[in-house]
């Protein structure tokens, strides 16, 4: 049990603990710097601990194994391509996991960030989380200018959560990809939701 409400962001470097992620990282990012005329960012993925009645961790990855119930998954979404989301290896997973943990956190930079001690807020983040859209990751399915992946996931949450996010930034000389992403989509959704209220 926990005596206080909180809800902590983690930047953890792309890849950490696997060299495979972390090389493809640095090949995306350096072909992005290219085109885009700019120079190379370190990249980062985003996960929250979400403190109420207990401890959660919040965070998208990739799919395990067929026992995500053990580890609170709440849903699965394809990778690159919908067709080929049969396959695990093309599937990620949201996991809202009681009493998780976060792997290789002891890796994060400039982490924890504290986002509010509001327990309405966190209690939301938590009911919100199977809500998230299960859009593809590494495209654009909502034109919002880049890639939905799990740094969307996790700023969808927060704003819809009432979480203010706009100073919110990846540790210094670093990026998110895919953040803007899920703050414009959650933006967009509540204001098609206040548009439908009578």
């Amino acid at each position: 049990m926990t005596d206080q409400a909180s809800v902590d962001l983690y930047w953890l470097p792309l890849g950490a603990g696997g060299h495979s992620v972390r090389l493809n990282g640095r090949v995306y990012e350096f072909v992005a710097a290219r085109y885009e005329r700019r120079r190379a960012h370190d990249l980062y993925h985003s996960a929250l601990i979400v403190r109420v009645d207990d401890s959660y961790v919040v965070e998208q990855a990739p799919v395990r194994d067929g026992n995500g119930r053990l580890r609170g998954v709440v849903l699965e979404g394809p990778v690159v391509s919908s067709r080929a989301a049969r396959w695990r290896v093309f599937r990620y997973e949201l996991r809202c996991w009681r009493g998780g943990v976060i792997p290789d956190v002891d890796e994060a930079i400039e982490s924890p960030v504290r986002l509010t001690t509001d327990p309405l807020v966190a209690h939301r983040i938590l009911e919100l989380a199977p809500a998230v859209p299960p859009l593809t990751w590494g495209r654009d399915e909502s034109d919002a200018g880049e890639m939905w992946n799990s740094n969307s996931v996790i700023s969808w949450l927060l704003v819809r959560s009432g979480v203010d996010v706009s100073s919110v930034r990846p540790p210094a000389g670093g990026r998110a990809p895919g953040w803007d992403a899920g703050v414009a989509l959650a933006h967009a959704s509540r204001c098609a939701g206040n548009q439908s209220r009578p």
